[in-house]
């Protein structure tokens, strides 16, 4: 039997954990035209965003109007479309926002996506704004810091699954190199179920000085490494300090340099015949521990 749109939970509301991170404050940050203080990896100007301008699929669109961070300019909805809950959803927050809904051809989406699969639904929106880095380490606290650095990771579908997977562990920051790197594209928007609409992301110049800025702060530098001497689940006292778990390529791993900054490295235990897993899998793993040991010591 079908259910009465008006009996559904409103998810409008009280949707967020309240032991999420707490959000960056952007429009209050100091300095943000450009005359930097502090931070190596304060950027000399406004640069352009992470991106994010495009938005695809039914979730990661609802997200977006959920998240009510950003402008939204308009939404397409193919107009061959089912009804369900989430486009229920998706008409009645934008109705009540009064955001236009353009209604066109499945074929007219399917041209102008850039991931697989749009699901009959996309919104274009303005570009996500990243976090300073600086902002984030001197920004008052009374919990230690979880962070997550990606090094080399340039596969849409690997990120946009880190970043809800960091999203779900309550991870305070994401930091990105601005370089040689993915940022936030269709797919990895897609990948990422909404995530990319409640993370910190912070985009900087170079990681291996970015990480050295972090160690500055009293963050303690954390790589993943299958090579290391010792697994994720020996870190001990250390999960409880601030901590930034660092994530290499699979493959070529974590970089010369960045593997230099790191304060220790860990691995996650094998115990098939395979030798790695895949680095989304690797990032669930690895931050969901830290959470575990952490709610041990409360």
């Amino acid at each position: 039997m079908s259910q009465d749109r008006n009996s559904r939970p409103n998810k409008r509301t009280n949707r967020r954990n309240p032991n999420s991170p707490k959000r960056i404050d952007l429009s209050k940050r100091p300095n943000r035209t450009g005359r930097s203080t502090q931070g190596s990896n304060r950027p000399a100007h406004k640069e352009h965003g992470l991106g994010g301008e495009q938005i695809e699929g039914r979730q990661a669109v609802r997200e977006l109007l959920l998240g009510a961070r950003r402008r939204i300019h308009e939404i397409w909805i193919a107009n061959d479309i089912e009804s369900s809950p989430v486009i229920d959803d998706i008409l009645e927050i934008a109705r009540d926002q009064r955001i236009q809904v353009m209604n066109v051809s499945r074929r007219e989406i399917e041209r102008e996506a850039r991931s697989e699969a749009p699901q009959g639904v996309l919104a274009k929106a303005a570009s996500l704004e990243e976090t300073l880095l600086a902002d984030l380490l001197n920004a008052p606290r009374d919990k230690a810091l979880l962070l997550v650095a990606i090094d080399g990771v340039t596969d849409p579908g690997n990120l946009g699954a880190i970043l809800r997977c960091c999203d779900g562990a309550g991870v305070d920051a994401v930091v990105l190199p601005r370089h040689r790197a993915v940022h936030i594209t269709p797919t990895v928007a897609k990948a990422a179920a909404g995530a990319i609409e409640y993370l910190n992301m912070c985009v900087v110049g170079g990681l291996p000085s970015a990480l050295s800025e972090m160690k500055s702060a009293g963050v303690v530098i954390v790589g993943l490494d299958d090579s290391a001497q010792k697994s994720i689940f020996e870190l001990g006292a250390i999960a409880t300090d601030s901590i930034c778990l660092v994530l290499g390529a699979e493959g070529p791993g974590l970089s010369r340099l960045v593997r230099e900054r790191c304060d220790s490295l860990a691995n996650i235990p094998m115990l098939g015949s395979l030798s790695s897993l895949n680095v989304s899998v690797a990032a669930a793993l690895a931050t969901y521990e830290i959470v575990r040991t952490r709610s041990m010591t409360k």
